[in-house]
């Protein structure tokens, strides 16, 4: 007897396009198979549209094996999936969905012997991968390197994945991004090539291998047999948030598609902000060019946002030359017009949030996880964290640590308070793990000595154990104790006696170097170190400052807003993570030409327009109201306040008809203000 299973064929359509979806997601659900570009805006619906399309295919006969379903996230292919068997009440797990790397694994294992693995080969995680270069390079003896040293294992990682995910040489990733390092492009170039061997030899792959080598399979000549059969397998390549994909990704997706020509990818142009991940913007820009048989869909009608946040967001986006234009239409009643609020400095910016923020927790009730601080990077939110931490607003920083609970930022003030408490011995031991040569023991032991009581001046005495501690030490230890013996008799000195200079120094002699080579954005955790050293200038002495920090630190522990959810917190967020995300209530801070823009994107158009569009981003993510804040004066370090200009994001949207209101602020009498620091 047999028995059959009917998993792969629904007996029906269980859904109506025409009432389930608006005409414009209908248009992209129905459209024929070939080339389709979908542009879906801000709050359009997009991952309801692209499941929808997906449920149509299967339900027109096409097997759930034979769809190509590439999303971000295993967990948005999964809730898609999920989502057409609950319409088709079909077994859906047959379906390739999920990753690029998902998927690029899937295909490996069927066609390892091709490519001279084992269909066993493993898979080294992001720490493996480290330590197996760090291998390569010790054998090599670079770390040895006393002149310039080698870059670190994670540097050479995102230099090798970005020459991948772009297409570039390894030598144009490292004029861009590491450009001291280009007198070692050769040497690095052959760590690269034996760290490649090493991983063939043990039959590893490491995730960029997933991506690259299924490439191979799709255009060496020597493949052409296997890329045939990988074509023929799927009738459809469907790809979500298609605006992030990378240069590889990209050939994956059309390479992929090439047999059956059925490509489906949807996005978002005007949200394509993460190139300094590799993400390539030509990939969606120039989608109809590669593809001349294509079809262009638009997704317009937006149901996150009231009439006024979306005039403000059409208006802003309008700017950018390169584009597929669209204007976004809201389903939802008009409300509040957005508010420019020029502020006095940044503590009143600060001031003028927290005093916002509990006004609509405590007048409109509304949670305060109901309202999100969006900014451009973590170093805009220091002085904002120390005023909700003074008011005891319970704030959470959304996939991110605290701002004084960074690492570089403790790194830093390690050394403050060793130079305030020579005794201190856990801010000893983490200072002088930072630099090169100095082990665990090392470090215990000058922290050990150091922490005894002193029988001379505390300053002589600090410095002359580091001077011995070189002495004693050989190679790259013996040299950098030496430096920090240095450092330390500059820090002692009355040349610094301000925390912010001496914030400075410690970045310029040792820390800037040390984040660069230690973290893969230490630009942005510069930016941050300067933004802390600026911060610190309003104190007197250090201790003031230290004081500060812990006690700021210590309040935001204490009870927090009367009667608020104990899961109740306000949200802090870069713009990046934001995205994808919406609050009822955002408040956007730094709109000041140089901060946002940031002053590196003033360099080029090309920058200039990413910028736009992550402000774009920022103001598609408020449902119900939007403050956009900025300061009009900056404490320079040396001589008078200077004046900050509004960004260029606010002027060029301030036309006829008004898509903004402008705020006056007026400061309550002394009495009333909150106190603020020494």
């Amino acid at each position: 007897m047999k028995y059959v299973l009917k998993t792969s064929a629904p007996a029906r359509v269980p859904f109506d396009a025409r009432t389930d979806l608006n005409p414009q997601q209908r248009a992209v659900v129905e459209a024929p198979p070939g080339p389709l570009l979908v542009i879906a805006g801000a709050g359009t619906g997009k991952t309801r549209t692209l499941t929808y399309r997906v449920a149509r295919l299967v339900a027109g006969g096409c097997p759930p094996e034979r769809i190509l379903l590439c999303t971000f996230t295993n967990r948005a292919a999964r809730e898609m999936t999920e989502r057409v068997e609950a319409l088709l009440q079909i077994d859906m797990r047959r379906c390739f969905a999920g990753t690029f790397h998902h998927i690029g694994n899937r295909i490996l294992r069927r066609h390892a012997e091709h490519l001279g693995l084992g269909a066993d080969f493993g898979i080294l995680d992001p720490e493996d991968a480290r330590t197996l270069l760090a291998g390569v390079i010790a054998e090599l003896g670079l770390k040895t390197l006393s002149a310039r040293r080698f870059p670190a294992p994670k540097e050479l990682m995102s230099v090798a994945g970005l020459a991948r995910g772009t297409g570039k040489p390894v030598a144009d990733v490292i004029a861009a991004r590491l450009p001291r390092m280009m007198d070692q492009v050769s040497v690095i170039e052959d760590v690269l090539r034996r760290y490649d061997e090493r991983k063939r030899s043990m039959n590893l792959c490491d995730f960029d291998d997933l991506l690259a080598r299924w490439h191979e399979l799709l255009v060496r000549p020597e493949h052409v047999a296997v890329a045939q059969e990988l074509r023929a397998a799927f009738d459809h390549v469907l790809v979500d948030e298609y605006q992030d994909i990378n240069a590889l990704q990209g050939a994956l997706c059309d390479a992929m598609a090439a047999g059956r020509g059925s490509l489906t990818a949807v996005g978002d142009d005007a949200q394509s902000i993460y190139a300094f991940r590799g993400a390539d913007f030509e990939q969606i820009a120039g989608f109809c060019q590669r593809h001349p048989q294509a079809q262009l869909l638009r997704l317009t009608i937006n149901y996150r946002s009231t009439p006024e946040i979306l005039a403000l967001a059409n208006r802003c986006i309008a700017h950018n030359r390169r584009q597929h234009p669209k204007e976004l239409s809201a389903v939802k009643q008009p409300g509040m017009v957005p508010a420019v609020i020029p502020l006095r400095d940044v503590y009143q910016q600060a001031e003028l949030v927290a005093q916002r923020v509990l006004e609509l927790h405590h007048e409109q009730g509304l949670p305060l996880r109901k309202m999100a601080v969006l900014y451009r990077n973590h170093g805009h939110s220091l002085e904002l964290q120390v005023e909700l931490s003074r008011r005891q607003i319970p704030f959470r920083v959304r996939s991110g640590v605290k701002f004084f609970e960074q690492a570089h930022i403790k790194d830093v003030v390690a050394y403050l308070r060793a130079r305030q408490n020579p005794r201190d011995g856990l801010s000893w031991v983490r200072l002088l793990r930072q630099w090169p040569g100095v082990g665990a023991q090392t470090a215990e032991r000058i922290a050990g000595r150091l922490s005894e009581p002193p029988t001379v001046d505390l300053a002589i005495s600090t410095v002359a154990v580091l001077e011995q501690a070189a002495k004693d030490s050989r190679g790259r230890g013996r040299e950098a104790l030496g430096k920090l013996a240095r450092l330390w008799s500059e820090l002692e000195d009355d040349g610094l006696p301000r925390p912010g200079d001496a914030l400075r120094r410690i970045v310029q002699v040792h820390y800037g170097e040390y984040a660069d080579r230690t973290f893969s954005n230490g630009p942005t955790r510069r930016e941050d170190l300067e933004h802390l050293a600026g911060y610190a200038d309003r104190y007197p002495t250090a201790q003031a400052f230290l004081d500060e920090v812990a006690l700021v630190q210590g309040v935001a522990a204490e009870n927090v807003v009367a009667g608020a959810d104990v899961d109740d917190a306000l949200v802090l967020s870069t713009i990046h993570q934001a995205k994808g995300l919406e609050w009822p209530v955002c408040l956007l801070l730094w709109l000041a030409d140089g901060r946002f823009p940031s002053a590196q994107a003033l360099r080029s158009d090309d920058e200039i327009e990413e910028e736009r569009r992550l402000f774009y981003v920022a103001v598609t993510r408020a449902a119900d109201e939007l403050y956009l804040c900025y300061p009009t004066l900056e404490e320079a370090r040396d001589g008078p306040m200077r004046l900050l200009r509004p960004s260029r994001f606010l002027r060029e949207v301030d036309d006829m008809p008004p898509v903004f209101s402008r705020w006056e602020i007026e400061e309550a009498p002394a009495d009333e203000a909150p106190e603020g620091p020494p």
